[in-house]
């Protein structure tokens, strides 16, 4: 039962990662159908603030720390960032670019997040470090892949079509003048800054997880923020009645399966396999998202892969592993100089090192909230 149990964890990441590239499709789907990229992230937050609410009622009704102005500004800040603002721009960028492209850019946020630790001083640089070197070098590796993914395309790799026939998809992408879209830098560009301004909301975060340590009450009152934001935005642009309609299959699926699954369970999920295996466990299964929506991208939508695209994406991928080896380094030199300073407080050093490894937790667009 032990040997199990062990596998418990493995299993998890993997179905939240496959939960994860299932949303980049069936969002990409219900956009080429016809729905706003507007609409769909305000739905996702209405449906994720259901979500969640009652984990954080039943779990966390007797923690919750007195509401200070201090804390109310700190949720509103992560509202506007590590919500609408990631979200409002994921999914314009997903709209302009294709599934496969959306998710590698999204290892990005470590880089980000790295350099702007460092101009807040929640990060030393470390450059004369072996653990510094590394998240220096991927942080470079990172960016240049996204250069490369961004404005190089190159030829189309050779590869048999898929067998699968899904008429929906076929039907919409046809409808959609198939990739056209797939080629503009509006979406590239919008990703980078939704990964940009996601790595704001880990900065925000580090500093409310002392104050305010409920993570799924802080989730849900984000996504409350977060929904009255979106739906503004959304309605800006787009209020027409019949835009907002679920009547569409795909269009509901896509707001419910993201709102629910990818923000309500897979958090639930994520919070636990952190509690039982650390952050960085949780880090390495990302590029696997990446893999599983290139695959179904072929198998479902025939999305084309080109050399541009497969280039930035190793480069991306073996950025985000160094950055993730380097913080590796660097907790386990800090917890050995926990333990010899005060052999009485090995603990509270590891659990600070957790704390701040989760700033290098990438996520789909969104894998948190």
């Amino acid at each position: 039962m032990a040997s199990v149990a062990s596998f418990i964890p493995l299993i998890f990441m993997f179905l939240t990662q496959l939960a994860y590239a299932g949303m980049n499709i069936t969002s990409k789907l219900a956009i080429l159908g016809g729905m706003n990229p507007l609409i769909l992230v305000a739905y996702r937050q209405i449906f994720g603030t259901i979500a969640i609410a009652p984990f954080a009622y039943f779990l966390e009704r007797d923690m919750v720390p007195r509401m200070t102005k201090r804390i109310m500004v700190q949720i509103l800040l992560s509202s506007i960032t590590g919500v609408t603002g990631n979200q409002v721009l994921y999914f314009v960028g997903l709209k302009y670019s294709t599934a496969t492209i959306a998710c590698a850019l999204t290892n990005l946020l470590p880089a980000f997040t790295f350099v702007l630790a460092i101009l807040f001083r929640q990060e030393k640089l470390g450059i004369k470090t072996k653990s510094g070197v590394a998240k220096v070098v991927g942080t470079i590796l990172c960016v240049g892949g996204a250069i490369l993914l961004s404005f190089y395309h190159g030829k189309v790799i050779s590869i048999p079509d898929s067998s699968i026939h899904w008429s929906y998809a076929q039907r919409v992408q046809g409808g959609s003048g198939g990739d056209s879209s797939s080629n503009s830098l509006v979406g590239p560009i919008a990703l980078i800054l939704s990964a940009l301004i996601w790595s704001l909301w880990f900065i925000i975060q580090a500093d409310m997880c002392r104050t305010f340590p409920v993570p799924y009450t802080s989730t849900a009152y984000m996504l409350f923020l977060a929904s009255f934001q979106c739906v503004i935005i959304a309605l800006f642009f787009d209020h027409s009645v019949s835009s907002w309609s679920l009547v569409d299959t795909m269009r509901l699926t896509s707001s419910l399966y993201s709102g629910v699954i990818c923000t309500g369970l897979t958090y639930c999920i994520l919070s636990w396999t952190i509690e039982k295996k650390g952050p960085l466990y949780v880090s390495v299964f990302t590029p696997m998202q990446l893999i599983l929506t290139a695959m179904i991208s072929w198998a479902f939508l025939r999305e084309k892969l080109f050399l541009g695209t497969a280039i930035g994406s190793v480069l991306i991928v073996g950025g985000l592993y160094a950055v993730l080896w380097g913080k590796s380094k660097e907790m386990d030199s800090n917890r050995v100089d926990d333990a010899t300073d005060d052999e009485a407080l090995p603990q509270e050093g590891i659990k600070k090192n957790d704390m701040e490894m989760q700033s290098y937790l990438p996520s789909n667009g969104n894998g948190h909230i």
